[in-house]
């Protein structure tokens, strides 16, 4: 009968043959069936298994030990822990004169670092840390496999492996059995170099679904465990009208441990080859990131027909952002292109996305520089900014393209100064703010006629305002805040058109305002069974004195031009129908006597679904013709404004929010949508209509796209753009898609069919190959 036995030692200089020979001593003298237990020696560190480093812990069903060659046998259910390793053997040997350990039968090895690794038999050295092993396998981060017919473990760092197969994909069916991995590479011989971090294949084959489909006699990729290393990305392939047939294939170099620089040149048929590229840099303090693209062209429209003269076409899109302290930080973005359709030309994608504080708007890039210093109770930042437009202008039916924006209307801004300061406790039992602004606005060219270059508005402001409010609540709910803004402004502004040819003129002027006021809310809630009805009125009381206004001119009936710089995209809706003064910057002021009101319901169920509505409006002593007649507060009775939103079902969600006219109650702006993901697909769909947007036009648009699921693999993706004013589709996508555990393909077809300055309608196929482990599409595309 055999007995179980364990043994925890030190194992320093091979000392297992006297843990394990006290062991079976203590053992035989006691019960052969009781279990024996032996420290040697205490070390300073203790492990996460509980044992001190370096001592080693044994247990197995049966160990013999014989003195005459030096060697301990151990047998059945083996485990053995050393230094947080621990392995597992149906049949151990160890020689304590070499320190060897040999392992057979189903032995498994769990390191430190949770990776694990499998072999029919082993020979490992008495670190358990170099060996060979025959039957090999091991278990990676992110579910990464490699199995081998033989390897060799030189080090920690080190090994190298034999007829091998590399793969992220599940090779166990969720019956047990063995399936065959999505993709793999095959290789003769295969090196992973941890401290290079990098994995070597010789004579290495592609393999997807078990067939072959390339062969490289020598590869290489970053190491499954590494966080970034040097090697080819997954490339990307497509066929258009505009470049003919397109391969991008991204390399990605990690300079240093702070520096990484990607390379992405784009091969057409069609045109001359485009570089694409990123590079980053770590610092201490921050970081810089620049992407950055090149070629030497000339132009060409949508069908790929080239015309004017050979030159450098470019882009840069850079940012940076660095902390100085705990409270100051500053930065910078570098947003610049040589063409007006140059990322539309070349499929650059997230062009247009914030890379520092202030943003611009679709279609246009901003550079600037800011500093920004925060704490608890204040805040600072000062900032310069220039921004280049790439919308198209105004289209020339002969020549049969758009010209593109005029940048010299565009202002410089700089300096542009925002303070905000909250003093520590109360002010007459509320809060108080002090808030600071200035900014200097300086532009090449006039707006009002771009056919004529006529000088442009300089303009110069400076603002102090503090700001106070404070709650009071009843015993019966009923809340009420009272509001107390006083504010001044000073501006000084330079050549203001007189209206007779180039003459201008300056005006210095200064205004002090004034706005009070109190918020008043009383919310009701109801239990039912299963969920919480809320019902709360809002209503809130506004005065403040006439206000002077800002006027630059006069239009051609008499009535005034005000300046307006910082509130020309605004919209009235339920986030601004509560805004003491509704214009969002501080050129234009909303005085009077006006009142808003409001309705607001919701149904909150115990099991996650929602519901909740808005209704309201603002009402005024008198008109305020400072306000756009598409503002829809113009008049003494605003326009209604609705909001509404729900999740009906776990995984849907729907909202909308309108704005209907004060008396016909007709629809001037509309938004409403819906998102869904659930268990056969997910999508989006977004509607938008309005009367005149900012830029005085009617505007209808439809916005959907998502993906169904046929089966468990595979997949149609849709998306489509469709301007309903024009009646006509601005981009359509149709594509299918394969995806598992470890790939996803994507064949897309894209049609689009807006004219886009000299591009015209243009049809794409693209391929998208996602491997897991071995890097997505570069940026993302």
């Amino acid at each position: 009968m055999s007995s179980r036995r364990r043994t925890p030692q030190s194992a320093g200089k091979r000392a297992l043959l006297a843990g394990v020979a006290m062991a079976i001593l203590c053992s035989a003298n006691a019960q052969a069936q009781e279990r024996a237990v032996t420290k040697l020696k205490a070390a300073d560190a203790v492990n996460a298994d509980g044992l001190q480093s370096d001592e080693m812990y044994m247990e197995a069903d049966e160990v013999v030990r014989n003195d005459t060659d030096s060697r301990t046998t151990a047998t059945g259910n083996i485990e053995v822990r050393y230094n947080g390793r621990t392995l597992r053997a149906d049949r151990l040997v160890y020689d304590d004169k070499t320190g060897v350990i040999r392992a057979f039968g189903n032995i498994a090895i769990v390191n430190p670092d949770g990776t694990s690794e499998y072999a029919s038999e082993i020979v490992l050295d008495e670190n358990m840390a170099a060996g060979v092993a025959l039957g090999f396998s091991m278990r990676l981060q992110e579910n990464v496999k490699i199995a081998a017919a033989s390897a060799a473990k030189r080090s920690d760092d080190f090994q190298e492996l034999n007829k091998a197969i590399y793969t992220p994909c599940e090779v166990c069916a969720p019956d047990g059995t063995a399936r065959t991995p999505t993709w793999s590479i095959a290789a003769d011989h295969v090196v992973r170099d941890k401290k290079r971090r990098i994995v070597y294949y010789k004579n290495a084959r592609f393999r997807l679904f078990g067939v072959s489909v390339g062969y490289l006699p020598l590869f290489w990729h970053a190491d499954p465990e590494s966080p970034r290393n040097s090697g080819f990305l997954v490339p990307k392939a497509s066929a258009s009208d505009r470049r003919g047939i397109s391969y991008e294939q991204p390399y990605y170099w990690a300079i240093s441990p702070s520096l990484d620089l990607t390379i992405s040149p784009q091969i057409n048929t069609k045109v001359a080859p485009f570089l694409n590229g990123e590079i980053r840099k770590r610092f201490y303090s921050g970081e810089v990131a620049v992407r950055f693209g090149y070629t030497n062209e000339r132009d060409f429209d949508g069908k790929g027909n080239e015309f004017g003269r050979k030159g450098d076409r470019s882009y840069i899109l850079g940012r940076g952002a660095f902390q100085l302290n705990d409270k100051w930080r500053w930065g910078f973005t570098a947003e610049r292109t040589s063409d007006d359709l140059i990322f539309d030309k070349y499929e650059i994608s997230k062009v247009y996305e914030s890379r520092g504080p202030y943003v611009a708007d679709d279609r246009r890039l901003i550079s600037q520089i800011y500093a920004i210093r925060q704490d608890q109770k204040s805040y600072f930042s000062a900032a310069a900014i220039t921004l280049q437009g790439l919308r198209p202008a105004s289209f020339d039916t002969v020549l049969g393209f758009s010209s593109g924006e005029n940048d010299r209307v565009f202002p410089v801004i700089g300096p542009l100064i925002e303070g905000h300061y909250e003093p520590a406790g109360s002010i007459l039992g509320g809060r108080l703010r002090v808030h600071t602004s200035a900014v200097v606005l300086a532009r090449e060219q006039s707006q009002t006629n771009l056919a004529v270059r006529l000088p442009g508005l300089d303009s110069a402001r400076i603002t102090g305002e503090l700001d106070w409010r404070r709650a009071f609540t009843s015993a019966a709910g009923l809340r009420v805040e009272p509001f107390l803004s006083v504010r001044s402004d000073a501006y000084q502004i330079h050549d203001i058109l007189t209206g007779v040819g180039s003459a201008t003129r300056n005006e210095t002027m200064g205004r002090a305002l004034a706005t009070g006021g109190a918020d008043i809310t009383y919310p009701l809630f109801k239990r039912t069974k299963d969920s919480t009805l809320i019902l709360e009125p809002l209503l809130q009381v506004v005065a403040s004195p006439d206000s002077k206004q800002v006027v630059i001119g006069r239009t051609a009936r008499g009535a005034p031009i005000y300046l307006n710089e910082d509130s020309v995209a605004f919209e009235f809706d339920e986030t601004t129908l509560f805004r003491p003064n509704k214009f969002p910057g501080y050129d234009l002021y909303e005085d009077g006597l006006r009142v808003n009101v409001a309705g607001r319901a919701g149904v909150l169920w115990d099991d996650g679904r929602r519901a909740n509505f808005m209704l309201g409006r603002s009402f005024r002593t008198k008109q305020n013709t400072v306000f756009s007649d598409r503002s829809g507060l113009r008049n003494k009775s605003s326009d209604w404004v609705v909001a509404a939103d729900a999740q009906p079902l776990p995984g849907l969600s729907v909202f909308s929010r309108a704005r209907l006219g004060s008396d016909s109650l007709d629809i001037k702006r509309l938004e409403a949508g819906a998102n869904a993901s659930l268990k056969y697909g997910n999508g989006f769909v977004r509607y938008l209509t309005d009367d005149f947007d900012i830029n005085g036009a009617k505007r209808e648009n439809l916005d959907l796209g998502g993906e169904v699921y046929v089966g468990k693999n595979y997949g149609v993706s849709l998306y489509g753009n469709r301007d309903l004013k024009r009646d006509a589709w601005v981009i359509r996508d149709v594509g299918v898609f394969y995806r598992d555990d470890c790939l996803r393909v994507d064949v897309i077809y894209r049609r689009e069919d807006t004219i886009i300055g000299r591009l015209q309608p243009s049809e794409t196929v693209s391929v998208r190959l996602t491997l897991a482990t071995l890097g997505g599409s570069f940026n993302g595309r």
